[in-house]
């Protein structure tokens, strides 16, 4: 064979199965553990205004290595569960760190990523009886507080891409539920969701989804749970209701239960595919794979 043409071939092969063979199904031992000599990203606090809440709210922002506020950037909107607030995940899912070392490695397109409070109340700490009423259904408020005061607030202050192919949600646990809740319901702002362990708050499927080939404008819709979580039935119960409709999407069980060991993977995966073209079938038949 003509050397020309066997590198040719070699090429149009490595394009076609590299990124295949690179997708880890598990994060690699040392993925969350900082290291000095890479890159870092940078964490602010910040305060915006919600009309919806009618007070000053907080929420987390961390800036990818090398900001530079000349070139616009995709967001991913990234939420916490039940029991958690805007730090939830900067305390035990540690995201700075696991997406530096990504970007060291040349894994991941460069993002902003937004941590909020999802309990959309003017006493939005978690603390006292989490599950009481008020608070739950602040959950459910936070979907207008994201769409009318969190993102604007977000598109005036930083550098970031406006449409809806540039911005990403996803959430654990009651924040899983919100991501699932929110971005199905609102195709048009979002086209990358992905649901972690979602818990009881995700709506029932022919609600979330009354028209399913409108979830084929999604990039991606990522459903994942741990194979010992006894919140396994509603992500199971979304996925169903999905592949029963031909809707492309991830579904993966992964070992574990209900925790930061999960979601911290589930991050470490999901980022990865997040701002970039990607065959979600392909994924998904790996990630499936023994």
């Amino acid at each position: 064979m003509n050397k020309s043409i066997a590198l040719a071939l070699g090429l149009i092969l490595s394009v076609v199965f590299i990124p295949a063979q690179t997708f880890d199904k598990m994060a690699p031992q040392g993925f969350d553990v900082e290291r000095k000599e890479s890159p870092h990203g940078k964490i602010d606090t910040i305060t915006y205004e919600s009309k919806t809440v009618g007070t000053q709210r907080r929420a987390l922002v961390y800036t990818p290595p090398g900001f530079k506020k000349k070139i616009q950037y995709p967001v991913l909107y990234l939420l916490h569960g039940i029991g958690g607030d805007e730090k939830e995940w900067f305390r035990n899912g540690t995201p700075q760190i696991i997406l530096d070392n990504l970007y060291a490695q040349g894994k991941l397109t460069p993002m902003i990523v937004v941590l909020p409070n999802g309990r959309a109340m003017k006493d939005d700490r978690a603390i006292g009886d989490i599950m009481s009423k008020d608070k739950v259904e602040a959950f459910a408020t936070f979907e207008k507080d994201l769409l009318n005061d969190l993102i604007p607030f977000i598109e005036k202050k930083y550098p970031v891409k406006k449409e809806r192919e540039n911005r990403a949600i996803a959430g654990l646990s009651m924040g899983g539920g919100q991501t699932l809740n929110f971005g199905l319901e609102n195709i048009d702002k979002f086209a990358w969701v992905g649901g972690f362990s979602s818990a009881p708050n995700t709506k029932e499927s022919q609600e979330l989804l009354p028209e399913p080939t409108k979830a084929n404008e999604l990039k991606l819709l990522w459903i994942s749970c741990g194979d010992q979580d006894r919140l396994m039935p509603f992500s199971r119960r979304t996925s169903d209701y999905l592949a029963q409709n031909n809707i492309p999407h991830i579904f993966y069980v992964e070992p574990g239960g209900h925790d930061f060991k999960v979601w911290k993977n589930d991050l470490y995966l999901f980022s990865q595919l997040l701002f970039k073209n990607i065959d979600q079938q392909a994924i998904s038949a790996q990630l499936r794979s023994e």
